[in-house]
């Protein structure tokens, strides 16, 4: 996250280049995606812990 918000940084100052904007944009991209598929992740198996749970308590 830390990364992200340098990048964002960076670009905001207005010192870069369009082709150094551009790469900074795309490496927020990848991290953001990143980001995205962990949280799905983690969301997976906080809904399979969840469904476990509530199988225990059925029974």
């Amino acid at each position: 996250m830390q990364m992200l918000e340098k990048l964002v940084k960076e670009m905001e100052s207005g010192d870069l280049t369009l082709e150094q904007s551009l790469k900074a944009f795309e490496k927020g991209v990848k991290i953001v995606r990143k980001c995205q598929e962990s949280l799905t992740q983690a969301e997976v198996r906080v809904n399979k812990l969840m469904q476990e749970m509530n199988l225990d308590t059925d029974n």
